[in-house]
């Protein structure tokens, strides 16, 4: 008996030890997800969640690359570019906090992404509008006001051949592209291929903006 309960006693530390470490693993695991700077989900996780959500519904997929952060970086040095890095992934959750289903993720630098469910897929250009408004608004950094531009690109899924995550994301990197050569803003890319975008720096239609639909 005394030697069952020998054993017991020191059977229990390393229980706890093992539960310790396994927490300790949970939270290196949890951390090695979320990109440390911004808090948002790191590459190889989104495109996981994102291509989960993809195989059940139709969704929007959105790029985001930041104009004039190198030289907001190489002026005011690397710690304005972080917390430029910090603002933009705050605007990006504000912006899309009431998209039920929302996958943000920062794929690394000054790129962002998200997969965004949508019901009623028609309202994207105001989502989109509204979204590079949130992204480029100054922000303060030390006393100074500083500001970074925003080039986005989106497309639907429901307008492609399939809901293929890469696809997708190819038809936002085009369309992101599309909106920085135009000097930022948003572009919409429809169907599967460039051939039909909505592109502006601003949706028309609503006050104090002007855009522009190009084929």
């Amino acid at each position: 008996m005394n030697d069952l309960l020998t054993m017991a006693s020191a059977a229990a530390p390393l229980a706890g030890g093992w539960g310790v470490h396994g927490l300790w693993m949970r939270r290196r695991l949890s951390a090695a997800r979320r990109d440390p700077l911004s808090g948002l989900w790191t590459r190889a996780p989104f495109e996981r969640r994102a291509a989960r959500l993809l195989a059940r519904h139709h969704a929007a997929v959105v790029l985001v690359d930041l104009d004039g952060f190198k030289p907001l970086n190489d002026t005011f040095g690397h710690a304005a570019g972080d917390e430029a890095i910090r603002v933009t992934a705050a605007s990006l959750n504000i912006a899309l906090a009431e998209q039920s289903g929302a996958i943000v993720a920062r794929l690394g630098g000054d790129e962002f992404a998200a997969v965004v469910p949508l019901e009623e897929p028609f309202t994207l250009p105001w989502l989109l509008n509204d979204l590079h408004g949130a992204l480029t608004t100054p922000f303060t950094y030390r006393g100074r006001t500083l500001r970074v531009g925003a080039s986005v690109g989106a497309c639907l899924t429901a307008e492609l051949p399939s809901r293929s995550l890469p696809l997708a994301l190819r038809r936002a990197d085009e369309a992101m592209y599309t909106a920085k050569r135009d000097g930022g803003g948003w572009c919409l890319a429809h169907g599967p291929d460039l051939t039909h975008t909505s592109r502006a720096g601003r949706r028309s239609g609503r006050p104090g903006t002007g855009g522009r639909e190009a084929a």
